[in-house]
């Protein structure tokens, strides 16, 4: 059986549109922090950033079940690169369901279900723990600069095999053989 040379076009599209929607809800995240009652932003931002937010934990957990059928191509490099690139990819799934979790827990603390787009409500559980908004925003925060971080680390290694090795890695991700 022939090996598969590209990734197929939804998990490139799923990949590229993953990437932008994190970094914007970083972005997002990063500045609404600032917002005080008085803004005009104080009550959408939270809206959208939660509501986006949930509609990507969905688009992952689709995502990881598309992985588990769809063949991938072989990772190249040396061993270590190959066990590093794995290590990464389970940590960016992990770090992401945690911030999915920690937000979760930041927004339903009160009882309020989450309304995403006023398409559908997601169900809360209320406090499950004490002082959970508070402790659920440190790990949200902390886990969102680890993914960050951990993001641009993985950007930078399809670069270096691309421009140092001029092997395939990023081609394959961009869905060109």
């Amino acid at each position: 059986m022939k090996q598969k040379q590209v990734y197929d076009p939804l998990t490139v599209i799923i990949h590229w549109l993953t990437a932008i929607v994190v970094i914007g809800l970083f972005a997002v995240g990063f500045w609404m922090v600032d917002l005080n009652y008085y803004s005009k932003w104080y009550q959408t931002a939270p809206f959208w950033h939660k509501s986006v937010g949930i509609c990507l934990a969905i688009v992952t957990v689709f995502r990881l079940l598309w992985k588990l059928l769809a063949k991938s191509p072989v990772i190249e490099g040396a061993r270590w690169e190959i066990v590093s690139a794995k290590i990464a990819h389970f940590l960016l799934y992990l770090m992401m369901f945690g911030i999915f979790m920690s937000g979760y827990l930041i927004s339903t603390e009160d009882g309020r279900a989450i309304d995403v787009f006023n398409w559908f409500s997601v169900p809360a559980m209320g406090e499950l723990f004490p002082d959970q908004s508070d402790i659920a925003g440190e790990i949200h925060e902390y886990l969102a600069y680890g993914l960050i971080g951990l993001a641009v680390i993985h950007a930078l290694a399809a670069l270096k095999h691309h421009f140092i090795n001029k092997d395939n890695t990023l081609k394959k991700m961009l869905g060109v053989k």
